[in-house]
């Protein structure tokens, strides 16, 4: 009752205003508008990233194609040392390099010659020249100069007007020197570290890798041997800006920057070369998404480190749907949270018509409350005045109420319960009446299932024992059913209440076996360990299902559960199907285990209700 008046009172507070519902729908429609730009975001960005991989496997896929032609540049020169320059001239216009590889500007090969073999290399290559009838035959080692050692191109391909480098000493350089020493002394790919300058043609960026070439079946297992072995060093040099042209043309975002920077040390020992920068115009973004997207891919140029940073404008990767879904979004969570609300507002209003009718039907149960209190006063004065009936007349009373006026109480009930049932829905003030009724006819079942617990039959005045045997002698009499009786110890010291409980306990089990269980053979033990007395009672019938255990209206079991409970001990029944039923109680001998005076009225009679 306090549970439900808490209820009402909580329910009962004013309904929220209708204005309230404005700002908290603009704050839904900006957490949508928020997460939907933000999941387009992160989409873009997941997009634009696998773009800028694909561009830079391009990249990485183009620069071991070039790689691929030097190996195969070097290969000529290491099985047909000495190569003509006729023999290369042909070999570099069978590559048909504008159309297959456009980026390569030119393939060459730099002759290694010691200064003491200068005029003999001088005097071959004027020989060399003179065969191809190209006019100059006075050629010398530029620029001019005596050093110990020189690194001279002798055939450059694809020739181009303006260029003249035939002849031209590497190691002039002093940057080269030690580029010249790795490149013999480690037998691997070099790639160069700083840009080459191009005399003629457009400004653009041109990079250099080399390949050393040693004598063809040479050892060059060691260091020395390589030295000794080595003749010179084939090289290829290409344009960055070629090489990743048509690489962002092709990336399906418009106006991506891209900017190519090596970030190894070059011979001049600096960081961060900018090799390739885009410069793509850029357009302004506005709105919720980022200004520009940026995504840095590592490309390993030959053992170099290059970073190839993407970039592009945000607005460029959106469609023009993305662009406009957060607002759509924004207007769909404003629009839907102010109908929501709209609906809260109007069961508010109908909550608080349900309160008051809550509380009409609270008056009610408050005056059923004081009626059933009245009802179990007065059922209190009867226990007390049927306490004062003498011993003789109780058991004349008790046997008249278990035979006749237990089973008319019980008819009784099921009358007002099926009445109750059938007013339930049409007559609800009949209804509450008729449940009142019913509760009084539960508790005056209460009490008198009492006073026949109360009542002490006059054979227990022998002891247990004795009233035991009486009774299952009169259980073979009266059902020709056999019936054992295991005893021990014979004499059973049992207070008044808890010999009375078990006496009752065993009429009500016997009952229950003629009724239900259709045995040939019983068989009672009653045995005691000092400590506690234990009868069991088992038959050898059709056992006891499920169904029958919780069936309506049989409370012989209930009733025996409960007095042994009164009384402190246990009660436990086991039946299986076709096999028999076994019901086993036991008290403690240190008590009499009976309730206090105080409880032989109304209290004792509402834990015995379930046994008439």
């Amino acid at each position: 009752m306090r549970t439900l008046q808490t209820s009402a009172k909580a329910l009962s507070s004013k309904r929220p205003a209708l204005w309230i519902g404005l700002p908290l729908s603009i704050g839904v429609g900006l957490a949508m508008y928020v997460l939907t730009a933000s999941s387009i975001e992160a989409d873009s960005r997941m997009r634009f990233s696998a773009h800028a991989q694909n561009a830079r496997n391009i990249i990485v896929a183009r620069i071991k194609s070039y790689t691929d032609v030097l190996r195969g540049t070097a290969s000529i020169f290491q099985t047909s040392y000495p190569l003509s320059r006729r023999q290369f001239r042909g070999y570099v216009s069978g590559l048909d390099l504008p159309h297959n590889f456009p980026a390569v500007e030119v393939i060459s090969f730099a002759e290694s010659v010691k200064d003491e073999n200068r005029a003999v290399f001088e005097k071959r290559l004027n020989a060399e020249l003179a065969l191809e009838q190209e006019g100059n035959t006075l050629l010398e080692i530029h620029p001019p100069g005596r050093r110990p050692e020189y690194s001279v191109i002798t055939v450059f391909e694809p020739v181009k007007p303006g260029i003249k480098v035939l002849g031209f000493d590497l190691l002039a350089n002093p940057l080269q020197a030690e580029n010249q020493t790795r490149l013999r002394e480690g037998g691997h790919l070099i790639a160069s570290g700083m840009p080459i300058p191009i005399p003629s043609g457009p400004q653009r960026t041109v990079l250099a890798m080399r390949l050393p070439i040693y004598m063809p079946n040479a050892p060059t297992d060691t260091v020395h041997a390589r030295r000794v072995a080595f003749v010179g060093a084939v090289g290829i040099a290409f344009s960055v800006d070629t090489l990743v042209s048509g690489v962002i043309d092709e990336m399906p975002v418009r106006h991506v920057r891209m900017t190519l920077v090596d970030n190894d040390p070059g011979l001049d020992k600096k960081r961060g070369r900018v090799l390739l920068d885009t410069l793509r115009g850029t357009s302004t973004s506005h709105g919720f998404f980022s200004d520009r997207f940026s995504n840095t891919l590592p490309i390993n140029f030959h053992g170099r480190r290059w970073d190839a940073t993407f970039s592009v404008d945000a607005r460029d990767l959106h469609t023009g749907f993305e662009e406009f879904l957060p607002w759509l979004a924004m207007l769909a969570g404003f629009v839907s949270s102010m109908l929501l609300y709209a609906l809260f507002h109007a069961l508010t209003s109908s909550r608080r018509r349900a309160i008051k009718m809550a509380k009409g039907m609270t008056r009610e149960l408050r005056e059923s409350q004081t009626k059933l209190e009245q009802s179990h006063h007065n059922l209190r004065r009867l226990a007390a005045h049927a306490d004062q009936i003498k011993e003789g007349e109780r058991k004349r009373i008790a046997r008249e109420i278990h035979d006749d006026l237990g089973q008319n109480l019980l008819a009784l009930r099921i009358e007002a319960d099926m009445l109750a049932t059938r007013t339930r829905d049409r007559h609800p003030r009949l209804h509450a009446r008729a449940r009142s009724t019913l509760s009084q006819i539960d508790t005056t079942i209460k009490s008198v299932r009492q006073i026949i617990n109360d009542l002490r039959p006059n054979v227990l005045d022998l002891g247990l024992s004795a009233a035991v045997e009486w009774q299952i002698a009169e259980f073979r009499r009266r059902t020709g059913i056999a019936c054992e009786l295991v005893a021990e110890p014979k004499e059973i010291t049992l207070g008044d209440h808890a010999a009375t409980a078990f006496f009752r306990i065993l009429q009500e089990s016997l009952s229950n076996i003629v009724r239900h269980a259709h045995a040939t053979s019983v068989r009672v033990e009653l045995t005691s360990t000092g400590q506690e007395l234990t009868m069991t009672v088992i038959d050898n019938g059709i056992g006891l299902g499920e169904r029958e255990r919780g069936k309506a209206g049989s409370f012989g079991l209930v009733g025996i559960e409960e007095r042994i409970s009164i009384l402190g001990g246990a009660f436990l029944i086991s039946s299986t199907d076709g096999e028999g039923t076994t019901v086993c109680v036991s008290v403690p001998l240190h008590g009499d285990g009976a309730p206090d005076a105080t409880h032989s009225g109304a209290d004792a009679a509402g834990q015995q209700a379930e046994l008439v």
